[in-house]
């Protein structure tokens, strides 16, 4: 007698690679994440962090300098227009 797993077709094994429970997929719990979070700052500490962030900065780092602003005043909005032949949609005003 076959088991199963030899009864399976091959659409049928292609088809259980794709999606569905699988054991740690998805996102991990606020929890897991602040137990990661708080790992990391005992291990580098936000001062060394900070430290080299200030020295990149110094330096002229484009993108030091761009996460710098990104957190400490926000990311800019960004407009979004598509144009087509003289057509123009703005999708924000479309979602408001």
């Amino acid at each position: 007698m076959k088991d199963k797993k030899e009864e399976q077709t091959s659409v049928e094994v292609i088809k259980s690679k794709k999606g569905g429970f699988r054991v740690g997929a998805g996102r991990k719990s606020k929890r897991d994440e602040q137990k990661a979070i708080e790992k990391l700052t005992n291990i580098i500490g936000d001062d060394l962090v900070v430290g080299k962030l200030k020295g990149l900065i110094e330096k002229g780092d484009f993108r030091a300098i761009q996460l710098y602003f990104n957190y400490r005043y926000g990311k800019p909005k960004e407009d979004v227009t598509v144009n087509s032949e003289g057509f123009s949609i703005d999708f924000k005003s479309l979602f408001r």
